[in-house]
């Protein structure tokens, strides 16, 4: 009977965690005071992909295996067509590892939204949820969003 409850208690905690998860899965989260300090740190790979001339780099930082990278990809390509000032680049970290570290990433995809200058806007871990990535880049562009 001892094994039966164990195994109930260890279903339950699985569960939490997986709803834990889910619900953090695409929130976009704005860049912390340190953020807009630490452009000077930003990794060379990460820096060599912003234009000076486009106000918002959505930079995703993904990795080989990752399935979850193909949907955010769509997701950030349809919104950057779409969208003066915006533009939207990948770059693949699974031989990278201290880009991700860096940059504290600690899973993938995750996306961050980058001034020329190299500061952190803002970032998402997981499929970013369209409406609200929007929100939170509208002050940051020069025009509407489409």
């Amino acid at each position: 009977m001892t094994g039966a409850w164990a195994l109930l208690g260890a279903i339950a905690v699985v569960a939490v965690v997986a709803v834990v998860l889910r619900a953090r899965d695409g929130r976009v989260r704005p860049a912390g005071a340190h953020a807009a300090e630490a452009h000077a740190d930003l990794p060379a790979p990460v820096r060599a992909l912003l234009d000076p001339g486009t106000p918002v780099t959505l930079v995703q930082l993904s990795t080989t295996f990752c399935a979850n990278c193909r949907r955010t990809r769509t997701v950030l390509e349809e919104l950057a067509d779409r969208t003066e000032g915006l533009r939207h680049v990948e770059l693949d970290v699974t031989d990278l590892p201290e880009v991700a570290a860096t940059l504290g990433v600690l899973r993938a995809p995750t996306t961050l939204a980058l001034a020329p200058s190299g500061a952190e806007l803002l970032r998402v871990g997981g499929i970013p949820k369209p409406d609200a990535l929007v929100a939170a880049l509208r002050p940051h562009l020069p025009g509407p969003i489409g």
